[in-house]
């Protein structure tokens, strides 16, 4: 009887709800630390439309770029420094609105490549590169300049209305352009180029492959942009084959980054290859596969380098590593 009472109490229990299972990787967590990511920024997009750059409900703090994208950071700081001005640097430049976060409206004004600075403007600031300076940059900084540059390049791509060819007019506080022609009455809003880059695995090895266009030893993961009719996993089976003659299964989301080079969105994903025959297109000039130890010596060595620190493709590569080893990359690679 006790024998049986048990069994009921088990049972009860087994019934009363699932069964653990194990936790899965936070994705968004997995996104958020990602460079140029979880920016803490009010769009303030019900806002746009009616925006006063001059209103007083909030303290501005406007950033300068180029149309090529340069932006403006301080001299002689130790760290880089987006140059935050207190006023618009002219009155009659063209300004967009980035958003509000703790007080303070974050707005950007662009001029064209050629223009020059005022003599107190220049002693105190320079024009910096984001990609070569991004990792320098503070979180907050690093996303405000991404979000900054994507706007600059969209807006400086559509001067003139590509239908009909006129001039377009900025509204909506930079997010939206219209054409001048009232009979076209054309409109253009931001745009991003999706893309996805994917880590590629068979057995304990990594696909690592290079451009001739890259730095002499770069090696990166897979990566293409998406075509109209497709889906993310479409696009990730169609650029392996295309690009490393690959047949891949098991295509699952790892996490996103924002892009700004100059304008994409950049999906990221892992996949396993059913086999390890590469077949290389004409994108790639060389790939290989690499497990933990082969990669860390043929880093150690000089043979092979990474992508840049602040990538999600080096996220993709560090992630892989740390699943397989349980140790993290750039700590194995400094080892003596």
């Amino acid at each position: 009887q006790d024998h049986l009472r048990l069994r009921i109490i088990v049972l009860g229990l087994s019934v009363s709800g699932p069964s653990p299972t194990p936790q899965r990787p936070d994705d968004d967590e997995r996104s958020r630390r990602n460079h140029f990511a979880a920016l803490p920024l009010d769009r303030m997009g019900e806002s746009r439309e009616h925006f006063d750059p001059a209103g007083n409900d909030a303290e501005r703090r406007w950033l300068l770029l180029r149309r090529d994208g340069q932006m403006l950071v301080r001299r002689r700081s130790q760290d880089t420094q987006l140059y935050w001005q207190e006023q618009p640097c002219d009155g009659e430049l063209p300004w967009s609105l980035l958003g509000r976060h703790d007080g303070y409206d974050y707005l950007l004004q662009f001029i064209d490549e050629d223009s020059q600075l005022s003599e107190p403007l220049a002693a105190d600031a320079q024009w910096a590169d984001l990609r070569a300076h991004a990792e320098r940059l503070a979180p907050l900084d690093a996303g405000l300049a991404a979000y900054a540059r994507g706007l600059v390049l969209w807006r400086d791509r559509h001067r003139h209305c590509g239908r009909c060819g006129a001039p377009m007019l900025i509204r909506a506080a930079g997010h939206r352009l219209v054409c001048t022609q009232s009979s076209c009455g054309n409109e253009v809003f931001p745009r991003i180029d999706p893309a996805i880059i994917v880590a590629i695995s068979h057995g304990d090895r990594l696909l690592l492959a290079r451009q001739a266009s890259w730095p002499a030893g770069r090696h990166s993961v897979l990566a293409g942009f998406v075509e109209p009719g497709e889906t993310l996993e479409d696009c990730v089976r169609r650029e392996v084959a295309e690009e490393a003659g690959l047949t891949v299964e098991r295509v699952r989301y790892h996490s996103s980054q924002p892009w700004p080079f100059p304008s994409a969105l950049m999906i990221g994903f892992t996949a396993e290859a059913v086999d390890d025959r590469l077949a290389l297109g004409d994108e790639l000039e060389q790939a290989d596969w690499y497990d933990p130890g082969t990669l860390v010596a043929a880093v150690r060595g000089g043979a092979l380098g990474l992508p840049t620190g602040f990538s999600v493709s080096r996220r993709l590569i560090e992630d892989w590593y740390q699943a397989r080893t349980g140790s993290v990359l750039t700590e194995a690679i400094a080892r003596p």
